[in-house]
């Protein structure tokens, strides 16, 4: 059987005021889609969230997919607890993927 990753990721823009939580199974790739993508209509680009400051991996994605509703679910101020629980500064992580 084939072990796959999923990650459940959430980007924000330069000055950290939009929140966007997506998922993917190869999330170098994602990041770089986001990044260039040009539809102007696409959440990512009109809010320009780019940057990576929270991930989780998941070996189902199942549970991937559950947990990203979950977090969708989630007030801001949950989301933001959730965060700096993970990267206390709000690094931007692109980097380190």
């Amino acid at each position: 059987m084939r072990t796959h990753n999923y990650f459940v990721y959430i980007l924000t823009n330069k000055n950290k005021t939009t929140l966007y939580i997506g998922i993917t199974n190869d999330i170098k790739n994602r990041l770089y889609y986001h990044h260039n993508n040009d539809d102007k209509h696409a959440f990512t680009k009109k809010y320009n969230c780019f940057y990576l400051i929270y991930y989780e991996m998941f070996g189902n994605v199942n549970d991937a997919i559950a947990r990203e509703k979950q977090l969708k679910g989630w007030s801001r101020k949950k989301k933001e607890e959730l965060i700096y629980g993970f990267n206390k500064e709000w690094l931007f992580l692109n980097d380190e993927i």
